[in-house]
């Protein structure tokens, strides 16, 4: 089973990524990581990176995420979007047909 990467310092300085921020004893957050699995799992490749906010508050402050799960979307070295209510799998495909529209391309 494919599971979410952990975010590098490599990573983060990528002009493009989708972060996953959570923490480990958030209910919500295990929540929303199942549904990002599961979407990985149906693509059969790495989609998403995690992060442990309470690991980098530095980070947090730098993005200004506000609460947590947070699926932070940075395209062409700005983050675009930050989504706080992911909802349903169906939402988050909504910002994977418009952040990734490469995975819907065969």
């Amino acid at each position: 089973m494919i599971s979410l990467q952990e975010a590098t310092e490599e990573v983060l300085q990528q002009e493009r990524f989708l972060l996953y921020i959570y923490t480990p004893f958030c209910g919500t957050c295990s929540l929303a990581k199942s549904m990002l699995d599961k979407i990985e799992s149906v693509h059969g490749e790495h989609i998403f990176y995690e992060m442990n906010a309470s690991l980098n508050p530095d980070l947090m402050q730098e993005y200004k995420v506000e609460s947590v799960p947070c699926l932070l979307i940075k395209d062409r070295d700005e983050v675009k979007e930050k989504v706080y209510a992911f909802r349903s799998i169906p939402n988050i495909y909504n910002y994977l047909m418009k952040y990734k529209p490469e995975l819907f391309v065969k």
